[in-house]
């Protein structure tokens, strides 16, 4: 059985990997409006796999007894003023997810709930990948720079995300 604390933690976490689903989806449609689709096939490929975070949140919290509550989801932002731009806002908001789920850790330990604590080992794991591969992109076009054959060769090999 889950504390009231870790419950009302874990469900926010669900709003929070939501929220990121829609910040990506909002990402790939700027980068459909950009024609850069390969850009924007990865954004739709991570916003899947934020949803997927989201439902295994869901599915423990229900096989710990207790209740999912939903929230209300921000509206993402919509606009950027470049690939370079939408990067560092992705680099920024997969570190803070990264501290809330470090958080969540921590309420699991204070509240001795070691089952969920190694439940969130797989987040953590998750999240040190979703970091490298942020900050490899974003190091990558910045290397580019302003070069438009640099971001459409890049849009190339984004767009490949999902078909190894």
């Amino acid at each position: 059985m889950l504390s009231n604390k870790m419950e009302e933690a874990l469900n926010k976490q669900i709003n929070a990997e939501l929220y990121s689903a829609y910040l990506y989806l909002a990402m790939a449609a700027y980068f459909e409006s950009a024609n850069l689709s390969g850009f924007a096939k990865w954004m739709e490929l991570q916003a899947e796999e934020e949803k997927q975070h989201a439902m295994k949140l869901y599915h423990y919290i229900v096989e710990r007894g207790g209740r999912v509550v939903l929230d209300a989801i921000q509206k993402p932002q919509s606009e950027w003023k470049s690939p370079l731009d939408v990067f560092e806002a992705v680099y920024a908001h997969v570190q803070h997810v990264t501290s809330l789920i470090y958080n969540l850790a921590d309420i699991a330990r204070q509240e001795k709930d070691y089952a969920t604590e190694v439940m969130l080992h797989w987040f953590i794991k998750e999240q040190v990948e979703e970091e490298a591969n942020a900050s490899s992109i974003l190091e990558r076009i910045k290397m580019v720079k302003d070069s438009v054959n640099g971001i459409l060769q890049y849009d190339k090999i984004l767009g490949k995300r999902g078909s190894e």
